[in-house]
């Protein structure tokens, strides 16, 4: 990854929203985030856009129950997993689609001409924490199969590689997240992964992706695994976890230099942090986070320019109106941002 990217801090989304109907969902989010929008996830819609669900559709012995996933081997297991693995190889993504049932505002962005889109943000869920959620007939994580692990990553790559596909269909530039919450479980007893594989498989995701890419973990991690990786974007809950994020200074300088950018979560999801802040708050936050990362190569404009800002999450646990709140907030907040230190 070496290119040279200038969002200048503007918004987007991580993804989740709390509402049902895709064009009202669509249309809140294009209100506000005129330059990168986000196609919505609606999981208060179905439990088939509950995030782990949503991007099964298709992955062989899946079975769906409410809100678990599960995996179990039936006759034609191994048939379909060679089919998945020559598929990745040879870049044949076209049978990999995600359908309205499973992503109502992907498709109603996909379709609907009348929204002024010249950027668009997909998402994904990690081959890490899918493969963590997607249990076998023994209730055991499947990641930890290493046929199932390998093969949940070539199939969540020509997921990512159709959606990439079908967004550039529909706006001129795109950038598609590999969302990993459960990376904040590594090195913990729940979680036993070595680092290589975890690089290794969300590596394989990111092979999916020809544009620009990027990882969202919204918790405390081993940030200097995931700054290593091919990764155009990273993107953190900088409004709870910073000090977590700038403990690794040599591995952000390092990503930073080699052309990266930062999306910075500064927005909280939470009912109650949110009464408590304000556009001028959150805007003290975000110069100290950025502050913290100037040096003399790389000064506060220049950190401004590879920036974007975001929610710190997901939105769905959220009041209608109090994730439109979150959105106006980012609007006003990147407004003030670039008024400020120019762009």
């Amino acid at each position: 990854m070496t290119r040279e990217l200038n969002f200048n801090c503007a918004a987007t989304m991580i993804g989740s929203v709390p509402y049902t109907d895709p064009a009202v969902a669509c249309a809140i989010i294009t209100k506000y985030l005129k330059e990168w929008p986000a196609w919505p996830q609606l999981p208060l819609r179905s439990n088939l856009e509950n995030m782990y669900i949503q991007y099964s559709q298709g992955f062989p012995g899946i079975k769906i129950d409410e809100h678990k996933v599960s995996f179990e081997h039936r006759t034609n297991t191994d048939e379909c997993i060679e089919q998945i693995i020559s598929d990745s190889q040879d870049a044949n993504f076209g049978s990999y689609s995600i359908s309205r049932d499973y992503a109502a505002g992907l498709h109603y962005c996909l379709t609907n001409s009348s929204m002024p889109i010249t950027g668009l943000k997909g998402q994904i869920t990690g081959p890490v924490s899918w493969g963590l959620c997607v249990t076998d007939q023994e209730d055991r994580s499947i990641i930890y199969d290493e046929m199932l692990a390998e093969t949940a990553a070539r199939f969540l790559h020509l997921k990512a590689s159709w959606q990439e596909a079908e967004l550039r269909r529909r706006a001129k530039n795109t950038i598609i997240f590999i969302d990993e919450p459960y990376l904040t479980s590594l090195g913990s007893a729940f979680v036993s992964l070595a680092s290589e594989q975890v690089a290794a498989l969300i590596g394989e995701v990111l092979a999916g992706i020809s544009g620009l890419k990027g990882i969202h973990c919204c918790g405390s991690t081993d940030w200097s695994l995931l700054l290593g990786l091919p990764i155009d974007i990273i993107s953190f809950d900088a409004y709870n976890y910073l000090d977590s994020f700038l403990c690794y200074p040599v591995p952000i300088n390092t990503f930073l230099d080699r052309g990266g950018a930062i999306a910075w979560g500064i927005v909280p999801n939470d009912e109650e942090a949110l009464k408590k802040e304000s556009l001028a708050l959150l805007s003290d936050r975000f110069c100290e986070a950025v502050n913290a990362l100037v040096r003399p190569q790389f000064n506060f404009r220049d950190l401004v320019r590879c920036s974007m800002i975001t929610p710190v999450c997901g939105l769905a646990s959220l009041s209608p109106e109090s994730a439109e709140y979150v959105f106006s907030l980012l609007k006003d907040l990147s407004e003030k941002i670039r008024r400020k230190y120019g762009g």
